[in-house]
C-alpha cells in the first residue's frame, strides 16, 4: 500500500513501534497464562508494567502528537490512509488522558491478580481474590474518570471493546433478550425429558480429544503453519501478527464439549486475526474492529456451523471411531440433540445457546452495581448466587462455579462480557446474510467444504480489520444495522424442533 506523504510515513513508522511494544506484551501475556509457572507471576508483573510504561510515554509524548497533527494537515489520501488517521487520533485522544503512572498500575495489577484469581478459583477460596477486585474496579474507575468524568464509568470502560456503544443501547437490547429468553427456556424445560446430556459425561480421554479438535480445525482450514493450540486455565485466543495466532483450551474428562466447541470457538476468532488485510499490519487498522464483531466470528463457527445437524453428518462418523466404546452404539440424533441439549448451567462457557445470554446479563448487571459501588466486593458472591436464581433458577453450589469462574474481571475486563451477548446476535445476522449470498452454504456444511463461508467471512468482515467501525460495518456486511431478529429466529425454529415444542 503506497504512502503518499513523508508526514503519514513517519507517523506510521512511529506507531508501528508501539505496536510491536504491546504485541510483544501480548507475547509474556500469553506465556503467563498457558506456560509460565506461578511463581514467575511478580517478576512478570515487571516486565508487563515496563513495557507498559513504555509503550505509553511513546504513545502519548508531544513527537507523535505532532506527527499525527501534521499528517491530518495534509491533504487526504485514499480511504485506508483516512482510516488510519480517523482511528489513530481515536486511540491518542484516549491515551493522553490516562497517566502513566495509571497504565503502570492496571498492567501490573492485573498480572499479579490472575495468578490469585488462579488459585482462588482452584481453592475455592474468593476471600483471597476479594482484595485484589477491589484494587482493579478502582483503578478502573481512576481510567474512566481520566477519560470523560461526565459519562456513565460502564460506557467508557465498554466504548474501549465496541466503540460507540453505550448502556442506552445495551439496556433495551438485554430486555428484549431476557424477556424473549426466559419464557422460552421455560418451555424447553417442559420438554426437558426429550434431550439427555448423558452422552456427553462419558469418560473422554484428554489426549484422544485434542486429537480430534486439531482434525477439526485441520478440515475447517486453520494453517498450522500460522497458528497453534494449547492450553490454558480459561480458553483464549491471541495473535502477535497475521502469521502468529495462538488459541488455548481446556480439557475436562467427563465433559466432551468443553474442549470440543471451545477450540472452535476460539477458531473463529483466529480466522479473523488470519484474515485481515496483510497492508494493515502494524498500522491502527491493524486487528479486529471490536470484541463485539470479534465475538460473533466464534460464536458463528462454534454454535451456527459446529452445533449443526450438518456438520456432524458428515463428523460424526470420525468422532464415533475415535471414541469407539463411548459412542458406538450412540444414534447421530441422540448426539446432536445431546450438544444443543437446554438446561440452566452455572459455568457461563458451558451454556447452551439458549441461555448462555443471561449468564452475560447477570455480569452486566453486576458490574454497574460494583463499578458504582452500589454493591460491595464483600456481599458480591452472594449477589450472584441471587441473580443466578432468578435467571436460571439455579444457586452455584460454590463460589468456584459462581463468581470465581471468569478469568476477566482478573486481567481487567471490566466492561466486556456484553460484547459476547453482540457476538451472538450478530453472528446469527451474518450467517443469514451468508445463506442469501451462498446458496449451498448448508450442504457445503454438510460436504464439510468450509471454503465458501470462509471466504465470504473474510470479503465481508476480517479482511477490513479497523478501517469501518462496528456501527458502519455490520450494514456493508448484512445490509442493515444490528438487529435481535435473525437471532430470535435462529434459536426459536432450531430448538422448537429438537424439543418438539
Amino acid at each position: 500500500m503506497p504512502v503518499p506523504s513523508t508526514a503519514l510515513e513517519n507517523l506510521l513508522t512511529r506507531l508501528a513501534d508501539i505496536h510491536n511494544l504491546d504485541q510483544s506484551t501480548a507475547l509474556l501475556e500469553w506465556d503467563q497464562l498457558v506456560m509460565m509457572p506461578p511463581k514467575g507471576a511478580e517478576a512478570r508483573a515487571k516486565q508487563l508494567s515496563t513495557l507498559a510504561k513504555l509503550s505509553h510515554e511513546l504513545h502519548v509524548a508531544r513527537e507523535t502528537q505532532d506527527l499525527l497533527a501534521a499528517a491530518e494537515a495534509e491533504k487526504p489520501g485514499d480511504e485506508d490512509h483516512k482510516a488510519m488517521l480517523r482511528v489513530a487520533r481515536r486511540n491518542l485522544d484516549k491515551a493522553i488522558k490516562v497517566p502513566t503512572s495509571l497504565v503502570v498500575a492496571l498492567k501490573e495489577t492485573t498480572a499479579l491478580a490472575h495468578e490469585v484469581w488462579a488459585k482462588a478459583r482452584t481453592d475455592n477460596n474468593y476471600p483471597a481474590f476479594a482484595p485484589w477486585l477491589e484494587k482493579l474496579l478502582h483503578l478502573k474507575r481512576q481510567y474512566a474518570a481520566a477519560i470523560d468524568p461526565r459519562k456513565p464509568i460502564y460506557d467508557v470502560l465498554h466504548d474501549d471493546y465496541e466503540e460507540g456503544m453505550t448502556t442506552a443501547t445495551l439496556d433495551p437490547l438485554f430486555a428484549t433478550l431476557k424477556n424473549e429468553t426466559i419464557p422460552f427456556v421455560a418451555a424447553i424445560q417442559e420438554h426437558a425429558d426429550r434431550v439427555s446430556e448423558e452422552p456427553l459425561t462419558r469418560d473422554y480421554d484428554p489426549a484422544l480429544q485434542q486429537k480430534f479438535a486439531i482434525d477439526i480445525l485441520r478440515a475447517c482450514g486453520l494453517p498450522f503453519d500460522r497458528a497453534r493450540l494449547d492450553t490454558s486455565v480459561h480458553p483464549f485466543c491471541t495473535n502477535f501478527s497475521p502469521n502468529d495466532v495462538r488459541i488455548t483450551t481446556r480439557y475436562e474428562k467427563n465433559w466432551l464439549p468443553g474442549a470440543l466447541f471451545g477450540v472452535m470457538h476460539e477458531m473463529g476468532h483466529a480466522f479473523y486475526e488470519l484474515n485481515i488485510n496483510p497492508a494493515y499490519e502494524h498500522t491502527p487498522l491493524s486487528g479486529g474492529v471490536s470484541l463485539g464483531v470479534h465475538e460473533s466470528q466464534s460464536r458463528l463457527w462454534e454454535n451456527l456451523v459446529g452445533r449443526s445437524r450438518g456438520f456432524w453428518n458428515r463428523f460424526y462418523p470420525h468422532l464415533q471411531q475415535t471414541f469407539h466404546a463411548q459412542l458406538a452404539a450412540t444414534p447421530l440424533d441422540t448426539f446432536y440433540k445431546s450438544i444443543n441439549r437446554v438446561k440452566p448451567s452455572f459455568i457461563r462457557v458451558e451454556a447452551d445457546e439458549v441461555t448462555y445470554n443471561l449468564h452475560i446479563i447477570l455480569r452486566y448487571e453486576m458490574e454497574q452495581e460494583l463499578l458504582t459501588q452500589k454493591l460491595s466486593v464483600q456481599d458480591a458472591p452472594q449477589r450472584w448466587n441471587e441473580k443466578m436464581r432468578q435467571s436460571l433458577g439455579i444457586t452455584p453450589p460454590t463460589d468456584r462455579e459462581g463468581i470465581l469462574q471468569d478469568v476477566h474481571w482478573s486481567g481487567g475486563g471490566i466492561g466486556y462480557f456484553p460484547t459476547y451477548s453482540l457476538g451472538n446476535i450478530l453472528a446469527a445476522q451474518l450467517f443469514q446474510s451468508a445463506k442469501k449470498d451462498l446458496p449451498s452454504l448448508m450442504p457445503d456444511i454438510q460436504s464439510a467444504n468450509f471454503a465458501p463461508l470462509y471466504s465470504w467471512l473474510k470479503t465481508h468482515v476480517h479482511h477490513h480489520g479497523r478501517k469501518y467501525p462496528p456501527a458502519q460495518l455490520i450494514p456493508l456486511a448484512t445490509g442493515q444495522p444490528l438487529t435481535t431478529e435473525p437471532y430470535l429466529h435462529y434459536l426459536k425454529t432450531k430448538f422448537s424442533e429438537i424439543y418438539e415444542l
